[in-house]
């Protein structure tokens, strides 16, 4: 075989120069039609490096939006997420009764659906099934509204559903037209509905614990590119608090229909104040008859792995980490492969009060939130501390701490800036300390940098590009050592 075809590509003999856009983002493929063209004579000049311009920047980044599903998947592992809804002018993806037919017009419905044929699979939540009991499916799962009317290829089908409480008759179950159709679910769920989706020709498949994080890695290793979301608000939410949704496409028609109890595109996502809001990067706006198409990236695609703490952080933080291309573990749910790291993971730990009695916390969270008003002699910060103790979750503490420091900063005690840092870290030293499981798994990471991938939390998280201080990592760096030297 010629190098002509061993690079990938044929070329017209006295073809003179070639222009690349960006470089392969796989490592074993990068650089070599390069190298191949150059080595038959042909001048080639990469963007970026051999020629360079403010044109020439804008034409390599519009190269980089054009191949991010590759580069997401050569940089983390995951397909490329698109989040795609139609909304009305207040916010609202239906009625109070689920009804959502027609949100958009027709023009604008035919260029979402235009983002199916570039998907491999397309996902919905358990919520759009049960919703659409008259039969009368979402253009996401009605067979008559696929990919294939635009002349794209079928993509999967994929519903997600922790307990399967599925409706029998849905049309997505349908797969005798050979269109795909996958169920992801939690191991165990309804063995008798599982039974019959196989009879329908659909693909179960179950995880220890469903998130979007594990689906899209198992999605990854099953070699898929590019997925849609065309799921409600909850599972939205989800992906989104999940870090691996990467663009949102939304319709905006001018509508209204209010209703308080109307769902909306994006659940809870934990955020108390508008400082907290994620930013779309590189949006664009378009006008498609009488709706408006709002597109943007909520990561940024030539930098979507997690960003390396600097050398004299790290070394500062664990010595035993090599300063040269560390590895780098990141977790941020306490539902990811290490989200036992997490201050958020369901772990008690049993902490002694100022009167040296053993008090138990849900979370090291729950601890963590309460200790902003222990100590202070009001009976408003007292009453806030039970009420932040018996809450049900780590996210309510949270949000019931927060709000109090925000209405009343006088309530916080005087030290908490100084103290906050040593209070996370006795309260991690007793989790790991109590439980031999979760040490091991903090031991197995030596020799790695613990990033916690937070994408708005710059003071405890690495932040959305690396510009947070990643203080929880480095505890657990540091806690990691001491237990190492041991």
């Amino acid at each position: 075989m010629s190098r002509r075809r061993r690079c990938g590509f044929c070329f017209r003999p006295g073809i003179k120069r070639v222009v690349v856009g960006i470089r392969h983002p796989l490592q074993h493929l990068r650089g070599n039609a390069v190298r191949a063209l150059r080595s038959q004579g042909v001048e080639v000049d990469v963007l970026g490096e051999d020629v360079q311009s403010i044109a020439i920047e804008e034409a390599r980044k519009a190269c980089l939006l054009v191949n991010a599903p590759l580069i997401c998947k050569a940089a983390s592992q995951l397909p490329f997420s698109v989040l795609k809804y139609a909304m009305t002018l207040d916010g609202k993806i239906a009625a109070t009764t689920g009804d959502a037919t027609w949100i958009s017009g027709v023009t604008a419905r035919h260029r979402l659906s235009e983002l199916r044929g570039r998907s491999d699979a397309i996902i919905v939540g358990g919520n759009t099934i049960r919703s659409d009991t008259n039969l009368e499916l979402s253009s996401a799962l009605d067979p008559r509204l696929t990919a294939r009317q635009s002349g794209g290829h079928t993509p999967l089908r994929v519903v997600m559903s922790r307990t399967l409480n599925l409706p029998e008759e849905a049309k997505v179950w349908d797969t005798t037209s050979g269109i795909p159709t996958m169920v992801v679910t939690q191991r165990g769920a309804r063995r008798s509905f599982q039974k019959f989706l196989a009879s329908k020709g659909v693909e179960v498949v179950e995880f220890d614990t469903l998130n979007p994080r594990d689906v899209m890695e198992y999605f990854h290793d099953r070699g898929y590119l590019s997925v849609l979301w065309e799921c409600g608000g909850t599972l939205a939410a989800s992906a989104i608090a999940c870090g691996i949704v990467h663009k949102v496409c939304a319709v905006v028609a001018p509508k209204i229909i209010g209703g308080r109890n109307a769902p909306s595109p994006v659940g809870e996502l934990g955020m108390i104040e508008m400082s907290q809001a994620l930013k779309l990067i590189d949006v664009h706006y378009e006008k498609v008859e009488e709706d408006m198409l709002i597109s943007g990236y909520l990561q940024p695609i030539s930098d979507v792995a997690p960003v390396i703490p600097s050398r004299d952080a790290t070394l500062a933080a664990d010595p035993a980490v090599a300063p040269c291309e560390p590895n780098i573990i990141s977790f941020y749910n306490s539902w990811d492969h290490y989200g036992s790291l997490s201050n958020f993971s369901p772990h008690s730990v049993h902490m002694a009060d100022e009167n040296g009695d053993i008090s138990t916390w849900m979370t090291v969270e729950h601890y963590y939130q309460a200790h902003k008003f222990i100590g202070v002699d009001d009976p408003v910060a007292q009453e806030y501390v039970e009420k932040i103790k018996s809450a049900r979750s780590p996210e309510e503490a949270t949000r019931i701490a927060r709000l109090l420091q925000k209405q009343r900063p006088d309530l916080v005690r005087p030290d908490w800036d100084t103290a906050k840092l040593d209070v996370m870290y006795r309260a991690l030293k007793c989790k790991f300390s109590s439980n031999p499981g979760l040490k091991s798994m903090l031991l197995s990471t030596a020799g790695s940098v613990l990033v916690e991938a937070s994408p708005h939390d710059l003071i405890w998280g690495g932040g959305r590009f690396g510009d947070g201080l990643n203080y929880l990592g480095r505890l657990l760096m540091k806690l990691r050592a001491e237990f190492l030297s041991q």
